[in-house]
């Protein structure tokens, strides 16, 4: 079976080694694999949330492009594209945005973070948030569900997004798939053996922190770098902790096990440091240079990288546009046309039994409606913890088991087993109530 892939690099900075090591390597590795469909994507539209420098966004877009492609992705393998090039993407966002909960939304952990910091600071607690960092998940769900990604693998500060597409996906399933499972669910994979490389001063390497070696720098810049990695004082001829090495935690993520343990031996019997960085050196350049050298060219022929990445964009949309097209049915944006030429066969389609819908409440429970024919709501279930449980109750009001309906005022309720499970709502008389728990009883009526 093949898995498909998906993984988007935000467009707002320079790769550095920590991306490499701990994003890019791994990812082109795991494409490279017989049974993966891999999607790669510059998220250039996540990154205007970020930033609101244009000269910034299209360097990193042009120096991110050139960095995967030198590193070895196989565009003929991989599918890798700008996501502002599928049209698609932004018009599924909105279809979406038109389910997602705002419940949902105001749990995202930055929109959250976002309004603590500012409630901290005695500011309005909306105070220069933009919809965009607010929806950002609802877009980061239709580059997912835009290609039925199956696995999508993330840092762990990104697994609430994931989750989020799921929940945004299945309610779209519920609403509109009729039984059809029009998005798959995607599953976050957080690598464990992934590297997340130390700065320069121990910390994580990021550039929020300005500790980062570059990834494609000259070689000049890679080793005044390294020297500036931050050392113990132990003198030439001290044993040294590689364990507690900043230093030898850079080499381990790119020497062999055999260059792990002879490093390891060295430190040990007291190899002075600024040899140990020399070591470090060359282990990289070794690694970086043909790949170093093939950044620079592509660097230097941006309509090339632009004439791959469009190229992508077709790929990627000769599976995105029939979807979309799917999608657009599905939720009532039709032609007339296509209506027109259905006549009467396209009337009894249309005529619909009644159907359950489930849905996720904004406080994280489950519950279902049952409608009729028509679309109107017979019943709506209370709120039960976990969605088994909700379909297993509607599983059985489907099961053709005898109906205990109670009257109640000038509504009903749906008992399982002496519990209310589900009400109606109120009707204008009794007579209004009585016909619609006729129309509830034909709605469950066992199917010849």
């Amino acid at each position: 079976m093949t898995t498909r892939i998906l993984t988007g690099i935000t467009t707002t900075g320079t790769p550095h080694l920590g991306n490499y090591a701990g994003a890019i390597r791994p990812a082109i590795v795991a494409s490279r694999a017989a049974d993966a469909d891999s999607f790669y994507f510059l998220a250039d539209y996540h990154a205007l949330i970020k930033c609101d420098d244009p000269a910034r966004i299209q360097r990193s877009r042009l120096e991110i492009a050139a960095t995967w492609l030198a590193c070895g992705l196989d565009v003929n393998k991989a599918t890798f594209y700008r996501q502002s090039d599928i049209p698609e993407i932004p018009e599924l966002c909105w279809l979406l945005t038109c389910v997602a909960g705002k419940g949902l939304l105001n749990r995202a952990h930055a929109y959250k973070a976002s309004v603590d910091k500012n409630i901290e600071q005695g500011e309005d607690p909306d105070a220069g948030i933009t919809m965009g960092l607010f929806s950002y998940p609802v877009l980061m769900a239709a580059d997912i569900l835009m290609f039925n990604a199956h696995k999508v693998p993330v840092g762990r500060d990104q697994i609430q997004h994931v989750e989020m597409a799921r929940d945004i996906g299945q309610r779209f399933n519920h609403l509109f798939g009729q039984g059809r499972e029009l998005f798959t669910l995607p599953e976050a994979v957080i690598e464990e053996e992934v590297a997340t490389l130390p700065g320069l001063d121990g910390r994580k390497m990021s550039k929020s922190y300005d500790n980062t070696i570059p990834l494609f720098g000259s070689a000049k810049q890679l080793k005044d770098a390294i020297a500036r990695i931050v050392t113990d004082s132990r003198l030439p001829g001290e044993a040294k902790d590689p364990d507690n090495s900043h230093l030898f935690t850079l080499f381990q993520a790119f020497a062999t096990p055999a260059q792990q343990a002879e490093f390891r031996a060295e430190l040990l019997a007291g190899l002075a440091w600024g040899e140990a960085k020399q070591r470090l050196f060359q282990l990289l350049d070794n690694e970086l240079g043909e790949a170093r050298e093939r950044y620079h060219a592509l660097i230097e022929r941006p309509a090339d990288l632009e004439d791959i990445l469009l190229e992508g964009a077709a790929k990627a949309r000769k599976t995105a546009t029939p979807f979309l097209g799917e999608l657009r049915e599905a939720v009532g944006l039709r032609s007339f046309r296509s209506q027109a030429q259905s006549g009467e066969a396209g009337k009894k389609k249309a005529a619909k039994s009644a159907r359950f819908v489930s849905f996720r409440d904004e406080d994280g429970s489950f519950r279902f409606r049952l409608l009729d024919a028509a679309g109107e709501q017979l019943l709506l279930s209370r709120s039960f913890a976990d969605g088994k449980a909700a379909g297993q109750a509607s599983k059985r009001l489907q099961s053709g088991e005898a109906l205990d309906v109670r009257e109640q005022g000038e509504g009903f309720g749906l008992w399982l087993d002496g519990e209310l499970v589900g009400e109606s709502p109120a009707f204008a008389d009794a007579a209004a109530r009585d016909a619609g728990i006729a129309r509830l009883r034909e709605a469950l009526a066992p199917q010849e």
